[in-house]
């Protein structure tokens, strides 16, 4: 193992409240019926392949490009109205742990949310750099395609037996999956684990903490 890729929200920021809250303000107030669970099925997939399925849904068409850059936006005003994220419990040690075995630690998220990208060497210095990071502004087709984690493989210079794979969300595992990568799943948001396993975690943990309190189990 050389590398350890990081999902973004619901891994190393406690923020997916504040991104389920904001997607069904935005897309409520467009007329669609979008509930704050559900936006924990689509974390990881693009704003825009979000806002198509849904209206794929209910109006039987994909949402024009205009009505998109509307619905994003809002979403994106709504998630920065609420107060700063805060990082998630456990995060900083697992990170301590990976630096300490010299592995190097990536991010692979399907934000776009310049305010989240800008804290991490707020709360997680010396530790990620641009050019170890794949965020949406990278990626023509997001989580669950393989595309996200293919790139990181790709900048870090990595096989997929290289890495592991640290993922909240049922896309970003089926991503991590689909590019041939040894995934764990640390279920931090309200979805069962069943979820998280049938999308296709090798290993399940209950948070950041408990992954850090095993993860020399891992680092064998």
């Amino acid at each position: 193992m050389k590398a350890v890729l990081f999902d973004m929200d619901g891994v190393l920021f406690d923020s997916m409240p504040y991104h389920a809250e904001a997607w069904h303000q935005a897309m409520t107030a467009h007329g669609f019926t979008f509930s704050r669970a559900e936006a924990f099925l689509h974390e990881g997939r693009t704003g825009a392949g979000t806002i198509n399925i849904v209206s794929l849904r209910e109006r039987g068409k994909e949402a024009s490009p205009e009505e998109i850059q509307q619905i994003y936006a809002e979403k994106s005003e709504a998630f920065n109205r609420f107060p700063e994220v805060k990082p998630m419990a456990g995060a900083w040690k697992v990170l301590q742990k990976v630096k300490a075995a010299g592995l190097i630690p990536m991010i692979v998220t399907g934000s776009g949310q310049s305010s989240l990208l800008e804290r991490l060497d707020k709360y997680f210095p010396h530790t990620f750099v641009p050019e170890r990071m794949v965020t949406a502004f990278d990626v023509k087709h997001g989580k669950p395609d393989p595309e996200p984690y293919l790139m990181a493989l790709q900048k870090g210079g990595l096989t997929a037996d290289e890495a592991v794979v640290v993922e909240n969300a049922p896309l970003g595992i089926q991503s991590a999956v689909a590019a041939g990568i040894f995934t764990i799943a640390v279920n931090t948001g309200p979805l069962s684990d069943d979820v998280l396993l049938d999308a296709g975690a090798d290993l399940l943990f209950h948070s950041m903490n408990e992954l850090s309190e095993r993860w020399n189990e891992i680092d064998r």
